[in-house]
């Protein structure tokens, strides 16, 4: 297994230690967790780049490294419903969406199709990750002892519920359009691959 399949083995990994550390009850936990984030994080960075650099590029990794993406963004998305910071409803709308259309890029890759990916999604998943980024962090600030004395009303205003709700409600709204965009647009590839399949 060559190195940027291991990274993304890795980044598997690191999701539920992730979790587990991002749920702890102490300071200590959460600031852990961001670090281990961050780390998942930066091997999604690197084993891209080895693979481009290098041509370390294998079916596996073409099916493994976007579905390695879905479960850590489904992960950290979910810890931030547990805590009680957005809406089950609608990360159940972007975790379906997603997982549904890595899992059919990854059969179509094995039965050597190509379904096109639009620069809309692209900007769709750039700002998934963005809220993402920006709710663990407001969250993980919030619930430091440093912060809470000195910026929490900054912070409450950053955590603020209708702020928060209306933000995840733009990107599940974005989410769940462009994936019928994309079932649309590929819409002849999906039913060849679905006769294939039978």
């Amino acid at each position: 297994m060559v190195l940027p399949n291991q990274l993304t083995v890795l980044r598997i990994i690191l999701t539920p230690v992730f979790i587990f550390f991002f749920l702890g009850d102490s300071e200590f936990s959460r600031h852990l967790s961001i670090i281990i984030f961050l780390t998942a994080a930066i091997t999604d960075w690197y084993d891209g780049w080895l693979a481009r650099k290098f041509n370390y590029i294998t079916n596996w990794g073409k099916f493994m490294d976007p579905l390695a993406d879905k479960i850590l963004t489904a992960g950290t998305f979910l810890s931030l419903v547990s805590v009680g910071l957005i809406e089950l409803w609608m990360v159940l709308i972007i975790v379906v969406r997603d997982f549904a259309i890595t899992i059919l890029r990854g059969l179509a890759d094995k039965r050597g199709l190509n379904f096109t990916t639009s620069r809309y999604a692209k900007w769709k998943t750039f700002i998934q990750m963005i809220v993402l980024y920006y709710l663990l962090f407001a969250y993980v600030l919030y619930h430091t002892e440093y912060f809470q004395i000195n910026y929490k009303e900054i912070l409450l205003l950053l955590l603020n519920e209708y702020l928060v709700y209306y933000m995840m409600f733009f990107i599940t709204l974005i989410t769940l359009h462009s994936g019928v965009m994309y079932f649309l647009r590929n819409k002849k590839l999906i039913q060849k691959l679905i006769k294939n399949e039978n």
